[in-house]
């Protein structure tokens, strides 16, 4: 065995202790400011600490959980080098699907992969983290930040998180209280979200297009629209639920599968939505990747949003208060179709029709129409 002629340190093999330290000093402030009086021991802990002792209050409180990424959204962050925004993506990918049950998320942790800590830039990350948690009002009680060279290039990164959240047992949302006659109502995505940038960004790229590159469709830069931070509807969805009572059965955040595959998830088998395009104008940003790509509309519509983030499933008679609701808070929201039975219906097995998705046995989707 021959030894090294020189010393090999962790530092000289890529990790920069010292620079992880400085990252959570910087990013500190911020991630204490999504702390309330539940959250013990402030920054820097083994583990986060959080009192849920006001889960003494609930007759049978169920845990909810979920975790996630943000995907290839990341490349654009790195391309533009603008790295507090990203952390909306993250929070809106893990807290919306908790809230779909009716869940309120308590808390979440961040985990950071990179190929080089850059203080500055692991700091903005988290800064974008907790200013969605503050927004979705979810504790930011920990994280973890790797450096990992060899692996990730020096300007690489990777972000996921997992949150906690709460609902009491007969609180429950889901296809259980869906009934026969229910509006499905459409909550307008701000953008592409984080859903579907690999098919995004082979276009661009097959097209030649820059991020710099000002497109009047769209009123800005091509890059400034692809980091549009992803609309946070937690505290929207939970204030409905609250304020319109049983009306609200359920929620379907889209995601990864586009509209019909997220929306058939949270319908009872034998049910069916029926969910009209004329009700909204794809956004400027989905017609031009659709345009720019030849992107046939079936590929399009199993990928991104196409304008809605998330679809809340409510009884009829609480659908005027239900949008009412959701304007007095900003969130631009419309009915879009309704729930029927599926007993003689006739089955589609075109792309316009979706029974079952992600593993579940669920209930259908018909999509009529064209786009406004």
């Amino acid at each position: 065995m021959t030894p090294s002629p020189n010393p090999i340190t962790y530092a000289s093999a890529g990790v920069d202790v010292e620079a992880g330290d400085r990252a959570v000093e910087l990013m500190k402030g911020a991630v204490k400011a999504t702390h309330g009086a539940e959250v013990i021991g402030g920054v820097g802990g083994f583990a986060g600490l959080y009192d849920v002792s006001k889960l003494l209050t609930y007759r049978r409180p169920l845990l909810a959980t979920s975790t996630d990424g943000v995907g290839t959204k990341v490349a654009i962050a790195q391309a533009m080098d603008i790295h507090d925004t990203i952390g909306f993506d993250l929070v809106g990918m893990v807290v919306d699907d908790i809230v779909v049950v009716g869940a309120e998320p308590l808390y979440m942790t961040d985990y950071i992969a990179c190929g080089k800590v850059v203080p500055e830039r692991i700091a903005a990350i988290v800064r974008g983290i907790a200013a969605a948690c503050s927004v979705a009002g979810t504790a930011l009680v920990g994280g973890e930040t790797a450096e990992h060279p060899g692996l990730l290039g020096e300007h690489e990164y990777d972000v996921a998180g997992a949150a906690t959240g709460v609902v009491e047992a007969d609180g429950l949302l889901g296809p259980d209280r869906v009934r026969e006659g229910d509006v499905v109502i459409g909550m307008a995505a701000s953008g592409l979200h984080s859903n579907g940038y690999s098919l995004v960004r082979r276009v661009i790229n097959s097209a030649g297009w820059a991020l710099d590159r000002q497109v009047s469709e769209l009123g800005r830069t091509l890059g400034e629209e692809l980091l549009e931070p992803t609309r946070i509807y937690a505290a929207d969805c939970l204030d409905l639920a609250r304020t319109t009572g049983a009306a609200v059965h359920g929620f379907s955040h889209v995601t990864g599968g586009g509209l019909a595959a997220n929306l058939a998830r949270v319908l009872p088998r034998g049910m069916e939505a029926t969910v009209d395009r004329s009700t909204w104008a794809l956004p400027p940003i989905f017609s031009l990747v659709s345009e720019l790509g030849n992107v046939p509309l079936p590929d399009l519509e199993r990928t991104l949003n196409l304008g809605v983030g998330m679809v809340a499933i409510v009884g009829a008679e609480g659908a005027d208060a239900a949008l009412a609701r959701l304007a007095e808070r900003g969130v631009p929201a419309w009915a879009m179709g309704t729930v029927g039975s599926a007993a003689g219906s006739v089955r589609a097995d075109g792309p316009d029709y979706v029974q079952g998705a992600k593993g579940v046995d669920g209930g259908a989707v018909r999509l009529v129409g064209s786009y406004a």
